[in-house]
C-alpha cells in the first residue's frame, strides 16, 4: 500500500492567526503604498500579541483595527472567547525599518534574500493538489459553515489516503468544542461533514473515522498553545506531498522571494501540468539576494512527462521571466489581497492570478 497522509488547519489556529495578522499588515501596507517593504512576523500567546519585524513605508498601520478586523473574520466568539476583540488582545509592536544593506540590492531589482522555493502541481484534482489535502481542507471549509455553536475556531484535519486503491483509509479531526458537550454528541456530525467533503471528490466514505481522540477539546487557539507566523507551511502549500521551500510566505511583500518565488515555481508547475507536459511536478527556483536572476532552476516531473524534459526545461527557459520584478508585474503581486491566502492554502483559489 502506498498511503499518504496530508493535514490542514483552521483560521482559529494560533499560528494562522499569526499568519492572518501578518498578511493583514501586508495587505493594508500595499494597498496604501505599493512601494512598501514589509516582513512582519507575530507571536500569540493568551491575550498578548506580539507583531515584530520590519517595515519600511510612508503608509502607517493601525495594528490594532487590522488585528480586531482580522479577529472579527474569524470570529471570536467561535474562539470560545470574547477578551481578544475591541483593545482585549495585549499588543506589542517591536517594528523597524528594514536594513538599508537590504534595500541596496532590494531596490535595484535584486532578490530580497538568498533561498530556495518549490511549486508543485498534479493532475490529480481539478485545483491541482493532492487528493488528501484538498478533502481535508474542503472538510474544515464546510466545519466553518456548520451553523452549530457546538464548535469553536481552533481545528485540525488529517486525510490518509491509499493511492494504489484509490480510496481514503483515516480521516481525522479534532475540533474545539463548547464545555457543554462532549465528542459523542457531535461525532455523527463531523462524520457526515467527512463524507461530504469526500463524497466531492468522488472517493470512498468508508473510512476509519477519528473525531478528537484525545477526548474533550474545550480551551483552543491561543489559551491552548502558542501561536507563531510561519508554522504550518505543508498546510499553506501541498500538506506534506512535494517539497517546500525554506521561509515562510506570509508576512512578507513580494519583493521577498519565499513569496513571490513559490507563487511563479506553483504558476509554472501548474501550467506544466496544464499543457499536458506531465501528469506531476515540481519545480524548484534559487535566488541570491541582491541578485536579479535566480542562480537556478530545476524541473522534476517524477516520470510521469509525456514530453523529452529538454523540451520542457526550454519551454521554462523561453516562458518565465523569473526577476523578483517580472513575477511581481506578471502576477500582479501588488495587487493581491493576502488575506485570501493567510488560512486554508496559498494554492488551489481560482481568483489567484498564480492559479490561472
Amino acid at each position: 500500500m502506498k498511503i499518504i497522509t496530508c493535514e490542514q488547519v483552521s483560521d482559529g489556529h494560533p499560528d494562522k492567526i499569526c499568519d492572518q495578522v501578518a498578511d493583514a499588515i501586508v495587505t493594508d501596507c500595499l494597498q496604501h503604498d505599493k512601494k512598501a517593504r514589509v516582513a512582519i512576523e507575530c507571536l500569540i500567546k493568551d491575550n498578548h500579541l506580539i507583531i515584530a519585524g520590519e517595515l519600511t513605508s510612508s503608509h502607517k498601520p493601525d495594528f490594532r483595527k487590522l488585528v480586531d478586523e482580522m479577529m472579527d473574520r474569524i470570529g471570536c466568539d467561535r474562539l470560545g472567547y470574547n477578551n481578544l476583540l475591541y483593545g482585549g488582545l495585549d499588543i506589542a509592536v517591536l517594528v523597524k525599518e528594514q536594513s538599508p544593506d537590504i534595500a541596496m540590492g532590494v531596490d535595484t531589482g535584486g532578490a530580497g534574500d538568498q533561498g530556495m522555493m518549490y511549486g508543485y502541481a498534479t493532475n490529480e484534482t481539478p485545483e491541482l493538489l493532492p487528493i488528501p489535502f484538498v478533502v481535508a481542507t474542503k472538510f474544515l471549509q464546510v466545519l466553518k459553515k456548520h451553523p452549530s455553536r457546538m464548535f469553536r475556531a481552533d481545528a485540525k484535519a488529517q486525510v490518509s489516503f491509499d493511492y494504489d486503491t484509490g480510496r481514503i483509509t483515516t480521516f481525522l479531526c479534532s475540533v474545539q468544542h463548547s464545555p457543554d458537550v462532549e465528542p459523542d454528541d457531535f461525532r455523527h456530525l463531523i462524520k457526515g461533514m467527512m463524507v461530504l467533503a469526500a463524497s466531492e471528490y468522488g472517493l470512498n466514505t468508508d473510512f476509519e473515522v477519528l473525531v478528537n481522540p484525545t477526548g474533550r477539546f474545550v480551551i483552543g487557539g491561543s489559551f491552548a498553545d502558542c501561536g507563531v507566523t510561519g508554522r504550518k507551511l505543508a498546510c499553506d502549500t501541498y500538506g506534506g506531498v512535494g517539497r517546500i521551500g525554506g521561509g515562510a510566505m506570509s508576512g512578507k511583500d513580494p519583493s521577498k522571494v519565499d513569496r513571490s518565488g513559490a507563487y511563479m515555481a506553483r504558476k509554472i508547475a501548474r501550467d506544466i501540468v496544464l499543457a499536458g507536459y506531465a501528469d506531476q511536478c515540481e519545480v524548484q527556483i534559487a535566488y541570491a539576494i541582491g541578485v536579479v536572476k535566480p542562480v537556478s532552476i530545476h524541473v522534476d516531473c517524477f516520470g510521469t512527462e509525456f514530453e523529452d524534459p529538454e523540451v520542457i526545461a526550454a519551454f521554462v527557459r523561453d516562458t518565465y521571466d523569473l526577476t523578483p520584478k517580472g513575477i511581481i508585474d506578471n502576477l500582479h503581486l501588488l495587487e493581491v489581497d493576502y488575506n485570501k491566502v493567510s488560512a486554508y492554502g496559498h494554492f488551489g483559489k481560482s481568483d489567484l492570478p498564480w492559479e490561472k
